[in-house]
């Protein structure tokens, strides 16, 4: 059995440590996110998705700093051309967490975890400490860890902006920006830039 573990985000956030539940993923978020799973990771042994409740934020100074507008713009993402109010939707959604629901819809079954932990005692995937992930042998059924952002979209919402971001247990991964379009009512994906990626041995970019 093929899992594909998909986390969104590993920090709790200013909101969940002062007690209160993070605010909740709009609806119209979720096809964007199915768009993306099905079309960059579910392969045809894919089973089973395990999802991170929480979405990517730059909680604290110098967190996730490549998801700042001065790095975005340094490094020319997507030749800078991105319409001004996307990329500020964007980045007003990274200031805090956010609580994602049941409402994926991308043809597989899927799980939530928070901090690599199942929320359901009947799944079989362990929880396991950030500083080991790297050195535990994981099954074969599982592909890696992803994390997702909130998705920024433009006024008319024909634009839509997602980063997510693939952490493999063997040290391997990376981290994506996806630039969406809509004509009509079809989403489609127009491009995706490279933020980082990480080889065996070498310490990431991201988290």
């Amino acid at each position: 059995m093929i899992v594909l573990a998909l986390a969104v985000v590993l920090s709790l956030g200013v909101a969940e440590a002062g007690g209160e539940k993070p605010a909740p993923v709009p609806s119209e978020e979720y096809p964007l996110y199915d768009l993306v799973v099905r079309d960059k990771f579910l392969t045809s042994q894919t089973t089973m998705v395990v999802i991170e409740r929480l979405t990517v934020a730059r909680t604290k100074k110098n967190e996730h700093d490549y998801l700042s507008r001065e790095s975005l713009e340094e490094q020319e993402v997507f030749e800078n051309k991105l319409p001004p109010v996307l990329l500020d939707d964007f980045l007003f959604k990274l200031q805090a967490p956010s609580w994602l629901a049941a409402k994926f819809n991308f043809g597989v079954p899927y799980r939530f975890v928070r901090d690599g932990a199942s929320e359901e005692p009947e799944v079989s995937l362990a929880p396991i400490p950030a500083a080991n992930r790297r050195r535990i042998q994981t099954p074969r059924s599982t592909i890696g860890l992803l994390r997702f952002s909130r998705v920024g979209f433009t006024r008319r919402e024909d634009q839509a902006l997602v980063y997510v971001e693939e952490e493999r247990l063997d040290g391997t991964g990376g981290g994506f920006l996806v630039w969406l379009h809509r004509r009509g009512k079809v989403w489609t994906i127009a491009d995706t830039e490279v933020l980082w990626m990480a080889q065996p041995g070498e310490p990431s970019a991201g988290p």
